[in-house]
């Protein structure tokens, strides 16, 4: 072989290296960089995840928060509407109108005792006039809520 092939060789083997050394740091960098960014993409999804999570958790709060506060509004409706009922029985009998059934001499009483239907409507929930049946079931419901909060 002659001396100038052999020059040529060592030169293409330098320069081989010379570009390796400066192409294998870039390629370094690059990888480097291209973990950095799928990192951070399983990062924002682990982040977006949980504040989903979060934000479903507090959607269900909230629409139980809303079902109870409107139990608690038919409650205190239904409270109020027994709370008319006993004024309106008051004022019958400030008036003197409700003495029949004081004194047991109503016509219609059939017991003679004064007593008249509203004892037997109101020990039978069938008959719960002052509420209706959905004021009967929402009764039942918000016992029922009561009961396995227990």
């Amino acid at each position: 072989m002659s001396t100038g092939l052999i020059i040529v060789i060592a030169v293409v083997v330098v320069v081989l290296l010379i570009g390796l050394a400066f192409v294998m740091p870039r390629m370094r960098e690059r990888r480097l960089e291209r973990e950095r960014k799928r990192e951070l993409l399983r990062q924002r999804s682990e982040a977006a995840e949980r504040h989903r999570a979060e934000a479903d958790s507090h959607e269900r709060q909230a629409e139980v928060s809303e079902r109870r506060a409107r139990i608690a509004a038919q409650e205190a409706e239904r409270d109020r509407a027994e709370a008319r009922a006993h004024s309106e029985r008051a004022a019958l009998h400030d008036e003197g109108l409700a003495d029949d059934e004081l004194t047991g001499t109503e016509a219609g009483s059939g017991d003679g005792l004064g007593r008249d239907d509203t004892a037997r409507h109101d020990a039978d929930p069938q008959h719960d006039d002052s509420l209706g049946r959905e004021g009967a079931a929402d009764r039942e419901e918000t016992v029922g809520r009561q009961e396995s909060r227990r």
